[in-house]
């Protein structure tokens, strides 16, 4: 009896042992199974990809919100000035009484047109709005010039394009030297040659108009 009793102990013993080697197992294989370590990694991953989406908006490039003051001031005066030139040339073409003058105007319309599309184009590009009509000032240059014909008209054209050329030889130059904006200031300085023959031709239609 003693030793059956002895046996059933053993037998007892070792199941409780085997038992709680098993449960010491699953607690320990259900604690490999949690990944929070791996998941909060992901995050902080994840996370690193905001800083170098904002850093690209910064591109440095210059845009209509941050142009000096110089480069504002020519835009906004070449852009005046090559409207007046064409608007001016038009009427050339019909109240002018000598053919000088006439191809003269011709030929203000043809050239500022193109500068003036070159300076729209530069304007889409860094975001600036150029103004899109006349000034009070050239407004009425305009409308005095539109009201002779002629002879007086040829006089009045002339002398107009003689004077505004000079002045607007002397903002471009500056522009190309003094301004800011590299686009702009190239424009400016490869269109001086062209306002310098529209000055020679302007003072030989003056010489010619009797």
């Amino acid at each position: 009896m003693k030793n059956s009793i002895l046996s059933l102990l053993v037998v007892a013993a070792l199941v409780a042992c085997k038992k709680s080697e098993t449960t010491t197992m699953d607690t320990a294989g259900d604690s490999t199974a949690i990944t929070t370590p791996n998941d909060s990694a992901a995050l902080n991953t994840d996370s690193t990809v905001m800083p170098s989406d904002s850093t690209s908006a910064g591109t440095g490039k210059t845009t209509g919100t941050n142009l000096s003051t110089q480069d504002k001031k020519f835009a906004d005066a070449a852009a005046r000035g090559g409207i007046m030139e064409v608007q001016m040339g038009h009427l050339a073409s019909t109240n002018a009484s000598n053919a000088a003058v006439k191809s003269l105007g011709a030929m203000m319309v043809k050239d500022h047109s193109k500068a003036n599309d070159e300076l729209k184009q530069w304007a889409s590009a860094v975001g600036y709005t150029l103004p899109t009509g006349l000034d009070a000032d050239k407004q009425k240059k305009y409308d005095d010039l539109k009201a002779k014909k002629g002879v007086d008209f040829d006089r009045a054209y002339t002398d107009l394009m003689v004077s505004d050329h000079k002045k607007d030889i002397a903002e471009f130059k500056e522009e190309a030297s003094k301004g800011s904006e590299a686009s702009l200031k190239a424009f400016a300085g490869k269109t001086v040659p062209t306002l310098e023959h529209h000055l020679m031709e302007s003072e030989k239609a003056k010489s010619a108009v009797k």
